[in-house]
């Protein structure tokens, strides 16, 4: 398993190509009647600047069986700004499903970024018409809204309302939604998605895979218009207990040892990384200059 982030600020371009190819690779098995033209699968630059991908490839031969493409979004609230990680495609090889990958698609990485972000409150966003996928990130993340069944804590709130204007205001591209599309502000929903990239994407209600509590899966055929092309736009949070309550049910006990170890690595890199560059003195990051040297 690989986590790459933000690639095309770093990555030479050969082994960004290769990146691409493999995620291609990966949904050309999952979607074998059409393409994905939006995002990371267009080789657009400017998305991989804001990618954070998770790769998983079999260790035989290196081929690419399993991913996970999140997305970085700066969005304006107006007074401020505030980063969303949008939860993006998980696709997996149709003859290598069920072998234990969803705990490292569907949250290491969430995760991690807590964990380096100061464990701060992560923003988390998700579109889709999947209710299997919709209870996942109801019951996954914290705050979520809409989900089902409905709590006192999965309440709309207005910052839920002002994330979600400014999200389809500015970052439909993310997530393959054309601007003739509407959005049901009451209920959160996305209507007639499928029409900027994403359009292999869209499923039958039959299609859709189900989650095992059919309160979900009635939430969603009631919701959604799956012969329009809805989807449902989720809101919540990742943040400490909700990543404690990841770690103890999903997580094998036998990566517990390697998930410390990633976590570790990950406050090691917000702790130390600052203090070396600056206690370099030759070269600049970001905002840090090195010291003139006396003549």
């Amino acid at each position: 398993m690989r986590i790459v982030e933000r690639p095309s600020l770093w990555m030479p371009s050969d082994e960004l190509d290769n990146l691409v190819v493999d995620l291609r690779h990966v949904a050309s098995k999952t979607l074998p009647a059409g393409e994905l033209m939006y995002g990371v699968f267009a080789g657009d630059r400017d998305r991989l600047e804001h990618s954070v991908i998770t790769l998983i490839s079999r260790r035989d031969d290196d081929a690419p069986v399993a991913f996970n493409a999140l997305a970085l979004m700066d969005v304006n609230l107006g007074h401020q700004s505030e980063e969303v990680l949008h939860l993006g495609l998980v696709m997996v090889d149709p003859d290598l499903r069920s072998q234990g990958f969803s705990w490292v698609l569907y949250g290491l990485t969430c995760v991690l970024i807590l964990f380096r972000n100061g464990m701060r409150p992560l923003w988390v966003s998700n579109v889709t018409q999947v209710p299997a996928v919709v209870g996942l990130v109801g019951q996954g993340f914290a705050r979520v809204f809409p989900t089902a069944p409905p709590g006192p804590q999965n309440r709309r709130s207005l910052l839920h309302l002002h994330l979600a204007r400014s999200i389809m205001r500015h970052h439909r591209n993310v997530f393959g939604v054309g601007p003739d599309a509407g959005f049901d502000e009451d209920r959160f929903v996305i209507t007639n998605a499928y029409t900027g990239g994403s359009d292999n994407l869209k499923k039958t209600f039959e299609d859709a895979p189900k989650h095992r509590d059919q309160i979900v899966n009635e939430f969603c055929e009631d919701q959604l218009d799956y012969d329009r092309g809805d989807d449902v736009l989720q809101l919540g949070q990742m943040d400490m207990p909700t990543a404690l309550s990841y770690v103890g049910r999903e997580v094998p006990r036998g990566s517990f040892a390697a998930l410390a170890l990633a976590v570790g690595a990950a406050v090691l890199q917000r702790l130390a990384m600052p203090l070396w560059q600056w206690a370099d003195t030759r070269h600049e990051f970001g905002i840090l200059r090195p010291r003139e040297q006396k003549k």
